[in-house]
């Protein structure tokens, strides 16, 4: 086997910038082959290639709009004509709501937009990426699906409501993955970033950092996007052998009940 048949590949939805960047570089490190995916073939996007590219390993631009399934399967066989046949697939693209506030106020573009995103996407793009994989011979690689979600998954965050419900689809979407891949080795996780510090959190950063030094966080402090990228590289990387189906929050112990 060549050292390109033997190098992993994967798909980083949502990559061109924040949680989606650092999981990509990230995986870099570990040596994978990267498609660096965004909504557009625009200048964040050659940037995002660029950094990446800067890690010595195969890298490729995929943009694409996750939200169109009807595109996915052309995508997925652009990204692998590039690089190669795809090893794993992360899901994080995602939207947050266009207006905080009143649950009772939420509308049905901003309820569609969330779980367009956040849920359905990753529904369908996980079912092609799986398709592909069960149609060919895998060994000897990890493969795998990580699902980037929200603590807002598991946690009611009252001004969000279309967000945490699509995330807590998404969240279920990867349980569900999780089953029906288990008897073909292939693993399926849902991490959960807390309060991180990225594009989509700027404009209430300050109030998160004063809120995780005021005790929501058990670490008294926000925390970044490489630490969720290296928990998405332990997972890619088969470093948690014999497990599938976690959710695993990365959130500084936030939802840790306590009295």
């Amino acid at each position: 086997m060549s050292a390109a048949s033997a190098r992993p590949v994967a798909l980083v939805t949502g990559s061109s910038r924040g949680i989606g960047l650092a999981v990509a570089e990230a995986l870099a490190r570990e040596g994978f082959a990267i498609a660096v995916n965004g909504p557009a073939d625009d200048a964040e996007l050659a940037a995002a290639v660029a950094r990446i590219a800067a890690h010595g390993v195969p890298v490729a631009a995929a943009p694409f709009d996750v939200a169109a399934a009807a595109g996915h399967a052309a995508a997925l066989d652009a990204v692998e004509q590039a690089l190669g046949p795809l090893t794993t697939l992360v899901n994080n693209a995602g939207v947050g709501v266009l207006k905080r506030g009143d649950m009772l106020d939420v509308s049905e573009e901003s309820w569609d937009r969330c779980l367009a995103v956040n849920a359905k996407a990753m529904f369908f793009l996980s079912q092609a990426f799986a398709r592909r994989l069960l149609a060919r011979s895998r060994a000897p690689l990890f493969h795998s699906i990580v699902n980037v979600t929200s603590s807002n998954a598991v946690a009611v965050a009252e001004q969000r409501a279309e967000y945490c419900a699509s995330k807590a689809a998404a969240a279920m979407v990867s349980k569900t993955l999780a089953v029906r891949l288990g008897r073909e080795n292939i693993a399926v996780y849902d991490v959960q970033p807390g309060l991180i510090a990225t594009e989509m959190t700027a404009p209430v950063i300050a109030a998160y950092r004063e809120r995780a030094a005021q005790g929501l966080t058990l670490f008294p402090r926000v925390g970044e996007p490489d630490e969720v990228g290296t928990l998405v590289a332990s997972l890619a990387t088969g470093r948690l052998p014999y497990t599938t189906g976690l959710s695993i929050p990365a959130d500084a112990g936030m939802l840790v009940p306590r009295f």
